[in-house]
């Protein structure tokens, strides 16, 4: 595995994520609709403000591991494994 491939990894199974969920969140609407307040179950703008919130954690809680990764020198680590 590259490491192009592997960086793309992470946020792919984000997206896969978000992906899944949203097909789940438009399965369930009709049950969903009575609890909503002055909002439409089919609202296309919260779904994707929903989408892109849980996209960018899922990024942003990747990339805290990986720069912190970055800061370790490569022989320390290998040393303390």
């Amino acid at each position: 595995m590259t490491a192009l491939s592997h960086d793309l990894l992470l946020p792919m199974l984000a997206l896969t994520g978000v992906v899944i969920g949203l097909a789940a969140a438009l399965a369930v609407t009709r049950e969903i609709a009575s609890m909503l307040f002055r909002v439409s179950a089919w609202d296309a703008p919260s779904f994707a403000a929903a989408a892109a919130i849980v996209f960018a954690l899922a990024c942003l809680a990747t990339a805290v591991p990986a720069l912190r990764a970055t800061r370790v020198a490569p022989s320390k680590a290998l040393r303390e494994t």
